[in-house]
């Protein structure tokens, strides 16, 4: 197994990571192989990767769908004021507005 250490500026993204950690070891738990396994020793191809990925999306859908259906019950959504606009300070700039590039704008210029 590899050790790195990491410092993160950003405790959010340091949460995800150790989620991506955990997930992965649930995965081995499960499957005795890591990803990097599986692929190099031929126990999934491409055409594997892309149904299971199209399975999770599908899963996600249901979960938004789920979700929302939460937020509905006891009329959660108005309580919440989910369906009302956001408060302008809220609210993303423009991009005609803006004055700040964001950090992909070196690759991709919006």
């Amino acid at each position: 197994m590899k050790s790195k250490t990491i410092l993160f500026r950003d405790p959010v993204v340091e949460r995800v990571c150790d989620k991506f950690v955990t997930r992965s070891d649930v995965g081995y738990a499960k499957y005795g192989r890591t990803l990097h396994e599986e692929r190099t020793g031929g126990h999934k191809d491409l055409a594997g990767y892309l149904n299971d990925v199209q399975e999770e999306l599908m899963d996600a859908i249901l979960y938004i769908q789920a979700a929302r259906e939460e937020l509905a019950d006891d009329d959660k959504e108005n309580i919440l004021g989910v369906n009302s606009p956001l408060p302008e300070s809220f609210r993303p700039p423009h991009p005609s507005n803006a004055a700040q590039l964001d950090w992909d704008d070196h690759v991709a210029p919006v």
